[in-house]
């Protein structure tokens, strides 16, 4: 496989996901359901995922695919593949709060090397390169035509004074407890993988995650912070979050700008 290609091909089938989960949020009509684990989904989900693997497949007919969308996917026995959640923060999207994303990112050997997280609502586009640098891509995101690249970096984060991203939608009191260890200095509040991209560009130092994520969450945007030097960590032993776990399941972890002291709980 010609793993060059990557970064234009998912660029290109983000912005297009983007594109149909626009018109749909502005169209109003969601059609909301419920999946078996009682987790929403909608139109705008299952269109976006067939864009984006109908896309993956054509481009890399080689490469497993894993997607949340796809049960059938989900049974992958691969350390290196494509995962993709095409509407990440479906709730976000369903109150119109704006922070969802699209999310796809290529696994190598259980690492997250390549990724794009787009948020369409809020014209944002983060993406690695071919060999795993991290960016913003500014401007309108047209699919034919990129922007204006613009590299990005975590903080140097002060542990006197620290910029704490959480969930909006999946705030525990575990969490809030974590939280409270740290010394902060300001505490934001987003959906989806841009709480990953908050870290990577410096607008927040750290993300503790406690509570239930799957591997589509989390490794586009893992991609892209870890491309902007920071790090995702399994919470119970400080090791590298990896992926091809049993269910795709991940277990509670932190991201962070290298430099915090990390606490315990």
């Amino acid at each position: 496989m010609n793993k060059s290609k990557i970064p234009t091909v998912i660029r290109k089938l983000a912005i297009e996901a983007g594109e149909k989960i626009m018109e749909i949020y502005e169209a109003g009509d969601l059609m909301v359901k419920a999946k078996l684990d009682k987790s929403p989904v909608t139109i705008a989900d299952e269109i976006a995922d067939a864009l984006i693997s109908d896309g993956l497949r054509a481009a890399f007919p080689e490469s497993v695919l894993v997607t949340e969308e796809q049960v059938d996917t989900h049974f992958a026995t691969s350390d290196t593949f494509f995962i993709v959640d095409p509407l990440d923060g479906t709730k976000e999207f369903i109150h119109r709060r704006g922070d969802f994303t699209v999310n796809i990112a290529y696994v190598e050997d259980g690492v997250p090397t390549m990724g794009v997280v787009y948020a369409p609502e809020q014209k944002r586009l983060f993406i690695t390169d071919a060999v795993g640098v991290s960016f913003e891509e500014l401007g309108d995101h047209n699919v034919d035509i990129v922007g204006e690249m613009k590299r990005i970096s975590v903080s140097i984060p002060d542990d006197d004074a620290l910029i704490v991203v959480a969930s909006k939608s999946h705030l525990t009191d575990e969490t809030r407890d974590y939280i409270g260890k740290y010394n902060v200095k300001d505490s934001l509040s987003a959906g989806s993988s841009l709480k990953f991209c908050l870290v990577a560009t410096g607008e927040a130092d750290i993300y503790p995650r406690f509570g239930r994520t799957m591997e589509w969450d989390t490794a586009a945007g893992q991609a892209i912070l870890e491309g902007a030097g920071g790090c995702v960590v399994k919470f119970d032993n400080y090791e590298r979050l990896t992926y091809g776990k049993p269910a795709f399941e991940n277990p509670h972890f932190i991201a962070y700008a290298p430099g915090i002291q990390l606490q315990k709980a």
